[in-house]
């Protein structure tokens, strides 16, 4: 392999590694590194959970348990090595300590007390480079990034349609338009985000529970969250009379608080008559440290987060099905949409079949 096709193998590598803790680190970034020496893999590590090692600290302690001595060799990571003190010593410290020649990484850490690692590691005589060749490499990291620079959660929304775009019938009736392995599906993604957002419509008409429910093992605990603009959450409804058990947060404009024993209020601003969602959002990060957050949206809610432009990822589950009512909702709704350039776009990344269903994952697009 070249140069250039060595370094997108071994960050893919470091990426599929980093994504095996998807869950469990939480506010710190999902972060994997790969050791090459002789062109030979020697050790392979990432983050695991959060207060533990690092994904570097990691790699070079299975380096050196299988008998290698990573001295100059080559390390790919999929995030700049931080070079603060905090739960763990820094990771330029363990690289520099460790001799290694060569430090390559998919991007950037941007956070104030962490970042400015290449140029320690420079410093201390070892090349650094910023390889930006694997997309995989550079997605792991993005939550993290987002959250750092903007002070806003990473957002993922989610919903199942029909083939004609219909996400329930004229009458409001959508369960169940996915298929059961599709469902499943979302339960193991809830179990693995920070928090899991609905619109109060969805309250009203589904009265959701929000947990992750039939998946092995429960990596966090979800933040419940209702996007409610005039304080309309209902005392009786499934996520009040469990608000003891899981945290349940409801973000409204309304004036007072929710007053339901257990329940969150998070007073947000208004913003062209509707609920400010961003302030919202940012309301969730700095008060209760939500890093992502799973937005299964009614059709009000999610053409407001695309009017704000607030969608980083979208996972649209397709059935192979047919409304033809033209009284069916479509995803969104609340936008005006006059020009073909007023329309959001987004990049397909990745799809997979699962019993018919088709999933479509999209990224913000570029």
């Amino acid at each position: 392999m070249t140069d250039q096709r060595s370094s997108k193998f071994y960050l893919d590598m470091a990426a599929r590694a980093a994504m095996r803790a998807f869950g469990d680190v939480a506010p710190n970034p999902l972060v994997g590194a790969v050791i090459v020496k002789y062109d030979r893999v020697i050790g392979i590590g990432h983050h695991c959970r959060f207060g533990g090692l690092h994904a570097e600290r990691e790699a070079i302690k299975n380096a050196r348990e299988n008998g290698h001595d990573v001295s100059g060799s080559t390390v790919y990571c999929t995030l700049e090595p931080c070079c603060h003190h905090g739960k763990q010593p820094p990771c330029c410290e363990a690289l520099i300590e460790a001799g290694v020649a060569e430090v390559v990484y998919a991007r950037p850490d941007p956070a104030e007390v962490s970042g400015g690692g290449h140029a320690i590691l420079e410093a201390a005589g070892i090349r650094c480079s910023c390889d930006g060749s694997s997309s995989n490499a550079v997605a792991v990291g993005e939550p993290f990034v987002k959250r750092a620079e903007t002070g806003l959660p990473w957002v993922v929304v989610k919903w199942a349609q029909t083939l004609d775009g219909k996400i329930a019938t004229g009458s409001g009736e959508s369960q169940w338009i996915s298929n059961e392995r599709s469902r499943r599906w979302v339960h193991w993604l809830r179990a693995k985000i920070d928090a899991i957002g609905v619109g109060i419509g969805t309250v009203l008409a589904d009265d959701p529970m929000l947990t992750a429910r039939g998946v092995r093992k429960v990596r966090r605990s979800a933040v419940r969250v209702v996007f409610d603009t005039h304080g309309r959450f209902p005392e009786d409804c499934k996520l009040a009379r469990s608000a003891g058990e899981y945290t349940t947060v409801v973000c409204t404009a309304g004036a007072g608080t929710i007053g339901v024993p257990g329940v969150k209020t998070l007073h947000c601003k208004m913003k062209d008559g509707r609920l400010d969602l961003e302030s919202a959002l940012r309301g969730l990060s700095s008060e209760l440290g939500v890093s992502s957050i799973l937005i299964e949206a009614g059709p009000t809610l999610l053409g407001g987060l695309l009017d704000a432009d607030l969608i980083d990822e979208a996972v649209v589950h397709v059935a192979p099905a047919v409304m033809g009512d033209d009284s069916g909702r479509s995803c969104a709704s609340g936008r005006v949409c006059e020009q073909l350039s007023q329309m959001k776009r987004f990049a397909l990344k990745r799809t997979r079949v699962v019993d018919g269903d088709v999933h479509l994952f999209y990224r913000r697009g570029e």
